[in-house]
C-alpha cells in the first residue's frame, strides 16, 4: 500500500520484453541511491502509480517484471529508456499518511488536456480514456491518484477533470515536465469505487 506521496523521480535505463515465462516486459530503472537504500529483491515499489515488484537489484537500479496486463492497463507500456518516472516506496506500519490510501492498482489512463499556469496556481485538465466506469468514481474534493500523485479533484465534467498543482508537486513529480497530449496513469479512490460500484447495481 502506498500514499501517493512522491519520493522522487528516477530514470528509466532500459526498456524489453521478457525472457522468463510468465513476463511480457521488463524494465530497469535507476532509483538512486536514497531511494535504493534498503531496497530488496521481492519489495513493492510504485512505478507512476502502478505497484511493481522488485526482480532483481543492482547497486541502486531496480529491475522490475511486468505482465501483459500491466502493460495493456498503465501507461507503462510506452514508457522508453530516459524516461523519468515517479517513485515511491511502500509504506511501514506506523508512518504518517499524509496523502490517501493508494493501492497501486491502476484503473485506466488519462489524457493531458491542458496546462493552465497562473499567478497563484498551475490547474491541469485530464481526459480519462475509458471514461465508463472512471468518471463515476470521481467527485469533486475527492482523492485521485494520477500518475501515483495523491490530488484532490478539482472539477468534474463528465469524463474530464481538474487539479490544482502546488509548485513542489510540479518540481518533483513527472507532472512538471508532462504536458498536453502526454498519459498518466489514474487510479479512483478505493471509497469511491465501491459507492459507484454500489450506486451502479
Amino acid at each position: 500500500m502506498f500514499t501517493g506521496i512522491i519520493e522522487g523521480l528516477a530514470q528509466v535505463v532500459s526498456v524489453g520484453k521478457a525472457k522468463k515465462k510468465g513476463a511480457d516486459t521488463v524494465m530497469r530503472i535507476k532509483l538512486g541511491s536514497k531511494m535504493a537504500r534498503g531496497l530488496k529483491k521481492g519489495d513493492s515499489v510504485c512505478i507512476n502509480g502502478a505497484c511493481l515488484t522488485v526482480a532483481a537489484l543492482s547497486k541502486d537500479t531496480a529491475q522490475f517484471e511486468m505482465v501483459a496486463e500491466t502493460v495493456r492497463r498503465t501507461s507503462l507500456g510506452s514508457v522508453r529508456p530516459g524516461d523519468k518516472v515517479n517513485v515511491e516506496r511502500s509504506m511501514k506500519v506506523g508512518d504518517r499518511l499524509e496523502g490517501h490510501f493508494v493501492l497501486g492498482h491502476v484503473d485506466g489512463t488519462a489524457t493531458i488536456l491542458e496546462k493552465q499556469e497562473g499567478p497563484t496556481e498551475t490547474k491541469m485538465w485530464f481526459q480519462l480514456d475509458d471514461a465508463n466506469d472512471l468518471a463515476q468514481a470521481l467527485v469533486e474534493k475527492g482523492s485521485v491518484a494520477v500518475d501515483g500523485i495523491s490530488l484532490t479533484v478539482v472539477d468534474v465534467d463528465g469524463p474530464k477533470f481538474s487539479v490544482s498543482l502546488i509548485p513542489h508537486t510540479l518540481a518533483i513529480t513527472s507532472l512538471g515536465i508532462k504536458g498536453k497530449g502526454d498519459k498518466v496513469n489514474i487510479e479512483t479512490d478505493v471509497l469511491s469505487k465501491y459507492v459507484a460500484k454500489r450506486n451502479a447495481q
